[in-house]
């Protein structure tokens, strides 16, 4: 008789050995499904995004560093500029070859050698020039960013619908069949679980991506804030010189 009730008992809670991923997603309810697909392409842009924006950066702190031990090389800044200034190649040689664009613009008038007020004007405009173009610069490597940031906050809260709605479809599965036991419950549980787990994976990576890719780029551009004002400093002593 004992033994009879613990047999009972075992094929009673009885659940499918081997459930895997896809068939726990191919089970699941329309809605959790959305969530599931909505989570995993998330996460592949933003992987995507992240391998972008090291690579990115990579290249252009290796750039900067060849390009300022040329500008530092104590060459011309005019020879500097026809190598360059038709095609530059990153944010630093935009700055650089957009300064140069407007001095050359301004010098072929003759404007360094005039009054105070006029190279006062022209000093200026090569800031401004400047500082357009590295805002510009800065904007275009910030591309993408805010996605990686509404990722890390909203993808937790999505993966947390898909556990709400998974745990409901259990509560119906027990009133429909109004049965408690494990099989009953446990593909609701599962998907639910599921879905919060996809929730963190995309959230984590683009958490940490996101404060680690702001860090590189807020120093680089204080990189590039730093050699405008070099730059603008070495232009304007060329007009004091030259008045």
């Amino acid at each position: 008789m004992q033994s009879e009730i613990v047999d009972s008992v075992q094929l009673d809670g009885t659940v499918e050995p081997s459930v895997t991923i896809m068939e726990l997603f191919l089970a699941a309810d329309p809605v959790v499904k959305l969530v599931i697909l909505m989570l995993i392409l998330a996460s592949v842009w933003c992987w995507a995004i992240i391998f972008q924006k090291i690579t990115r950066m990579r290249t252009l702190q290796a750039r900067a560093r060849a390009f300022e031990d040329q500008f530092w090389s104590g060459g011309s800044l005019e020879d500097l500029y026809d190598r360059i200034g038709g095609n530059p190649t990153d944010p630093m040689t935009s700055v650089f070859a957009a300064a140069m664009r407007e001095w050359r613009r301004s010098s072929s008038r003759g404007l360094a050698q005039k009054s105070d007020h006029v190279r006062a004007n022209l000093r200026q405009r090569l800031d401004q020039v400047m500082a357009l173009t590295l805002n510009r610069e800065i904007e275009r490597l910030e591309r993408h960013m805010p996605f990686l940031a509404s990722v890390g906050s909203v993808a937790p809260f999505i993966g947390l619908f898909g556990t709400v709605w998974g745990i409901m479809n259990s509560f119906q599965s027990i009133a429909a069949t109004k049965n408690t036991s494990l099989a009953v419950v446990a593909p609701g549980i599962a998907e639910a679980l599921f879905a919060t787990a996809l929730g963190l994976i995309a959230a984590i990576p683009a958490v940490i991506a996101y404060n680690k890719l702001s860090n590189d780029l807020g120093r680089y551009a204080h990189r590039l804030e730093n050699f405008a004002t070099e730059f603008g400093a070495i232009l304007s002593r060329q007009m004091d010189e030259g008045a």
